[in-house]
């Protein structure tokens, strides 16, 4: 994940949703290992390198008492920065400790203490994102300490691991093999650990997007990284924004499955003042989290959970959407209708009904149909997902959509 450093210089009740890690290389992961895509919040698009313990700690506390943990998510993801910028004497990794006194495991129990699960970042080169952007001291990547850190990982508690290749150096060669050893690492260790990649960062053309991770990784990220942003045009280039993402994602719909996921960056729902970028409307917001849930993505938030308004709580607590997203099926929206600006999505899920997505990608109001054709269905009963609103209907599917909105329908058949 290529960065730019602005911020870093200035659960689910599903418990034991992850299993072990697939034995080999392009073998499909086993149905039980992470069987819907995890959920959680991550610290790097809030804070950047600006971490210590006690705003962790915090945030676990405020998942819990926001209900986001009772709702799903489970993983507290400690991004880049948390690491003493040396090893120890016998090459072993540990948290700095003046950002994190207590010591890695300790801030692991105080998140499993929460019924929260703990993450950390780290490389499979031998600089971390900051690092090599001169944003943090070291060089403390797990190149060449694979297997030593796994251990460390799993002494701590870690339940997922994000590793993030963020060099120009390697072909896709090495970054299989890379990963690889991590996967096989982590497996030895006996303890379950969500393994999460990304081979995109100053690679081009993205690794993520051309390369089929199934087998290695439980996700892997498919784009350059998300901004605050509804669209920035780019073609898989830094920065992206919500729609860029999405086009890229709309291509890789058979890959996913349960075990494995297209990962396509975290959610900016709630975030603010990045990079020039103010954020998203509520409405692009809530359009993005729709999104994220149509397409079987992780639900990694990012937002300072202490201080979101009421708004962006009720769009990362819908479990009506996040339902969407946490289907046993783990299937990927298809794309059924693209008019450009004007799209129609339609996930099958495990209990036979359907979900129907009318993304409205535009500057103004409209009103977007799925045709009878498209739905698989003449007659149903169709819930709004934002509203809760039930009616039986007959025909297309219409609904009136904002603009930079999406509109989400559960239909069941009559």
């Amino acid at each position: 994940m290529r960065r730019s450093f602005v911020l870093a210089a200035t659960v689910t009740a599903l418990a034991g949703i992850c299993v072990a890690l697939p034995a080999e290389a392009g073998t499909p992961a086993e149905p039980a290992t992470a069987a819907t895509p995890p959920m959680g919040w991550n610290s790097w698009n809030s804070f950047g390198c600006e971490i210590d313990e006690n705003k962790i700690k915090s945030m676990a506390d405020a998942l819990v008492a926001s209900g986001m943990r009772d709702a799903g998510y489970q993983y507290v993801v400690i991004d880049d920065c948390w690491f003493d910028p040396n090893r120890t004497a016998d090459g072993s990794l540990r948290g700095d400790p003046k950002r994190f006194p207590s010591g890695m495991k300790a801030v692991g129990d105080y998140v499993h203490g929460k019924g929260l699960k703990f993450g950390l970042y780290q490389v499979p080169t031998e600089k971390t994102c900051a690092q090599r952007n001169n944003a943090y001291p070291g060089e403390t990547g797990s190149g060449g300490h694979e297997h030593a850190d796994a251990r460390t990982f799993a002494s701590w508690g870690v339940d997922y691991l994000k590793y993030d290749w963020c060099s120009p150096a390697g072909t896709l060669d090495d970054q299989i093999r890379g990963f690889t050893t991590m996967r096989d690492a982590l497996a030895a260790t006996g303890r379950p650990i969500v393994y999460s990649i990304n081979a995109n960062s100053y690679h081009f053309p993205k690794n993520g997007q051309v390369h089929d991770w199934n087998g290695i990784a439980h996700l892997s990220r498919t784009t350059e990284d998300i901004k605050p942003v509804w669209k920035t045009g780019n073609p898989n280039e830094y920065p992206m924004g919500v729609t860029d993402i999405i086009d890229i994602n709309n291509a890789l719909t058979e890959r996913a499955k349960p075990g494995y996921y297209n990962d396509p960056d975290m959610l900016e729902v709630g975030v603010y003042d990045v990079e020039g970028y103010p954020g998203l409307t509520d409405t692009e917001a809530r359009a993005h989290f729709g999104m994220w849930a149509l397409m079987s993505a992780p639900l990694i938030a990012g937002n300072d959970v202490r201080a979101m308004k009421p708004e962006i709580s009720r769009i990362l607590n819908n479990r009506d959407v996040i339902a969407v997203n946490q289907d046993s099926l783990a299937r990927q929206a298809d794309l059924v209708d693209s008019q450009g600006t004007a799209q129609v999505y339609r996930k099958p899920m495990a209990d036979g009904s359907i979900v129907v997505g009318l993304l409205n990608r535009t500057e103004t109001a409209r009103d977007l149909t799925a045709t009878t054709a498209q739905l698989g269905l003449d007659e149903y009963t169709a819930r709004d997902l934002h509203t809760g609103e039930v009616t039986g209907r007959s025909g297309d599917l219409k609904a009136a959509v904002p603009a930079h909105g999406l509109q989400l329908f559960r239909l069941y058949g009559s």
